[in-house]
């Protein structure tokens, strides 16, 4: 049976996540051996080699003048903004909160669609989105001096990472996936090479680095992909849950091999940010079924409710 496009990007977020999630948590194994400039430019370099051969083997290297276009090089900037902040924030807090204040990224971007693609936001989900984001303050838990800079740097990652995935709708079906992944890549690659110094210089790198590094970009590789992919595959609305998928490995990931056992406000906050978010992909989903209902009863009348189709 042939899938729908909403299944098969549902299907696809999944899988990104599932591979994000990993990459996440062998990237934290080395934050302390190296910084943030050096850890991108190996994952990124590596990530970029394997891509290049994969796109080259499928003939998608011929998109790559259209990388050049305003909507990729946004999507690139944005992206490596995000990966920069977020990596800062993963080597000073417990992967499963990194990853619980991650899960308001959909209510980010329902938000973002409202304020700057003017798509249609009710007053319920402005509430869900109000809520959400007070859910995320539950996690964060701010004391008397503010936020910490951990809880800035993932905040900040969620705002790039959302503008990413707006931009993402943006580009044109002719540029292939996998020509988007690789400028990804590429850029995230030439900006740890710029913040290599200031963040501290070169690191030695044992032979187990090398390898973790090399499954790290192995998985960042399948989630850049399966994300673009998801993205311009299904409705935001019905695969952006999808996402929710990646804190069941942050949490499992974090007490098998950091020992980091979520608290009652780490739970809570989630609880308050997931519900929200379902609660507002429920009223965009009932929206649009009405939408559809009355774009249907426009063209034809005679399926209007209460009306007869006969003589």
């Amino acid at each position: 049976m042939a899938l729908s496009s909403n299944t098969k990007g549902a299907l696809l977020m999944a899988l990104a996540m599932a591979g994000f999630t990993l990459n996440d948590a062998l990237s934290k194994a080395v934050t302390p051996l190296m910084n943030v400039g050096q850890l991108m430019f190996v994952r990124g370099a590596l990530t970029t080699i394997l891509v290049y051969l994969v796109a080259r083997h499928m003939g998608a290297l011929g998109h790559i003048r259209m990388l050049m276009q305003p909507m990729v090089l946004l999507r690139m900037l944005f992206e490596t903004l995000a990966a920069v902040t977020f990596l800062s924030a993963l080597g000073a807090m417990p992967l499963a909160n990194v990853s619980s204040i991650l899960q308001s990224l959909p209510l980010a971007v329902t938000l973002g669609a409202a304020l700057f693609l003017g798509e249609p936001v009710g007053w319920r989900r402005w509430l869900a989105i109000g809520i959400g984001f007070l859910g995320v303050l539950i996690i964060i838990r701010p004391g008397p001096e503010g936020f910490t800079m951990a809880s800035l740097y993932v905040l900040t990652s969620v705002l790039f990472a959302a503008s990413r995935d707006l931009v993402t709708k943006k580009i044109g079906a002719h540029i292939s996936s996998l020509a988007i992944t690789l400028s990804t890549a590429a850029g995230i690659t030439l900006a740890g090479a710029a913040l290599i110094v200031p963040f501290g210089g070169w690191q030695p790198m044992s032979g187990s680095t090398w390898l973790i590094m090399t499954l790290a970009a192995c998985l960042i590789f399948v989630g850049y992909l399966a994300i673009v992919m998801a993205m311009r595959t299904g409705e935001i609305s019905f695969i952006a849950p999808f996402r929710y998928t990646s804190l069941l490995w942050a949490v499992a990931l974090g007490m098998i091999f950091f020992g980091e056992v979520p608290d009652i406000w780490m739970v809570t906050g989630t609880i308050v940010v997931i519900g929200s978010g379902l609660y507002a992909f429920y009223r965009e989903n009932k929206r649009r079924a009405e939408a559809a209902r009355i774009a249907a009863t426009l063209l034809d009348p005679t399926a209007a409710p209460g009306r007869s189709s006969g003589p």
